[in-house]
């Protein structure tokens, strides 16, 4: 898929990204994955949950952007680090995952287009 761009900044957020659907796919994440520095993976949901995140068997750091149904950003876990858990505080439709420092430019409130 195509980048995903910052609408206030209009600065690219991601180059590439994959579409996460199945609970498979949203089960599995990032782990056993390899850094890419330019790729995340978007969760999509079809209704707004708060659901808990894991970093089992991710080996390095990620942000991760929290969005909700126009995909405003709600919540940032800037350093999620590896082998431990995050409960977010607000409800999402959608998760980015990427690797630490791609979302530096994002703050709560921006729209992001994807």
């Amino acid at each position: 898929m195509k980048d995903i761009i910052n609408r206030r900044t209009k600065k690219r957020v991601l180059g590439s990204f994959r579409l996460c659907g199945s609970v498979l796919a949203k089960a599995r994440g990032l782990m056993f994955s390899w850094k890419k520095p330019d790729f995340g993976l978007v969760f999509a949901f079809k209704r707004p949950v708060r659901t808990p995140l894991h970093m089992l068997f991710v080996f390095y750091p990620i942000d991760v952007l929290f969005l909700d149904k126009q995909r405003r950003i709600v919540e940032i876990k800037r350093g999620f680090m590896p082998f431990t858990i995050y409960s977010p505080l607000c409800r999402a439709n959608y998760i980015v995952e990427t690797v630490a420092g791609k979302t530096k430019g994002c703050k709560v409130g921006d729209i992001l287009a994807f």
